[in-house]
């Protein structure tokens, strides 16, 4: 019996460290020749965009692709090759999803220019909005025949209405 006691509190404690332990990943260390193009790679791995992650780029990133992109990466560079060769060699494997800030051409030009395009549209709107001059009392006010037939029309409905209350009191009676 208290073998079988044991051998559950056993194997509930190896259960518990089981589940608290983290999983890590193997930290990548690449050996660079000087500092210029360990700032580089640095550099372009924090431009690129992990393929597979939404919104990481491949120094943050710890998926499968991203390890390989940086191995790659780096690779390029051992091989002497320039930014903008390398920048091109990603784009042209994995799409401009690859780049962080998309290059500009005739498919993103709303995506540079759109927002300048509505401040400037918004600002111009607020100049039109502000400009407008707001109507004078003197054009608000009733010209001499205006107000002589207003009058006449509120005599009438107040004549009308007092017909209705007279005729009423006599239709009750």
């Amino acid at each position: 019996m208290l073998n079988k006691i044991l051998f559950i509190v056993v194997l509930t404690v190896n259960a518990l460290m089981m589940a608290n332990t983290a999983k890590a990943s193997p930290v990548e260390t690449f050996e660079f020749r000087d500092e210029v193009t360990k700032i580089r790679f640095q550099a372009l791995s924090k431009e690129l965009r992990c393929p597979k992650c939404q919104n990481q780029n491949l120094a943050d990133s710890n998926s499968a692709i991203a390890i390989d992109l940086r191995r790659e990466l780096y690779e390029l560079l051992q091989q002497g090759k320039a930014d903008i060769e390398i920048v091109n060699f990603m784009v042209s494997r994995y799409g401009e999803f690859v780049l962080y800030r998309p290059r500009v051409s005739s498919l993103t030009y709303i995506l540079w220019f759109g927002p300048a395009l509505l401040i400037l549209t918004g600002i111009i709107v607020v100049i039109i909005i502000l400009r407008k001059k707001p109507a004078a009392k003197a054009d608000l006010a009733l010209s001499s025949q205006q107000q002589d037939k207003l009058n006449h029309l509120l005599q009438s409905s107040k004549e009308n209405a007092s017909q209705n209350t007279n005729t009423d009191k006599k239709d009750k009676e």
